[in-house]
């Protein structure tokens, strides 16, 4: 009877480990997808999309964002955030362009 009482006892300790161990592990989940949310949300607000007319080049947009001498630095920026392999943009593109 008492071999009884300890298996049970035994089932119900690892019961309750193995859902100490799942909870755990979803609020490590919900804190990492809370954190890349906010990251998103603060790049987010940091740019604007705009979509690329005929005849504008990455350094027209950034010459309307950009104080005069840091044009350049922009369209850096431009390319970076948005991972173009060159400053090339097509029209109809959208892009993010930060906010100055």
């Amino acid at each position: 009877m008492k071999a009884r009482a300890a298996k049970r006892l035994a089932r119900s300790v690892l019961s309750l480990s193995l859902l100490v161990v799942v909870g755990a592990g979803f609020s490590t989940i919900s804190s990492a997808s809370d954190a890349a949310e906010k990251s998103r949300s603060e790049s987010k607000s940091k740019y604007v999309q705009v979509v690329v007319t005929p005849g504008e080049s990455i350094w027209s947009i950034a010459a309307m964002v950009a104080d005069h001498n840091q044009i350049a630095s922009v369209v850096a920026d431009i390319v970076e955030v948005n991972q173009l392999a060159s400053a090339d943009l097509s029209a109809g593109s959208k892009i993010l362009v930060p906010i100055q």
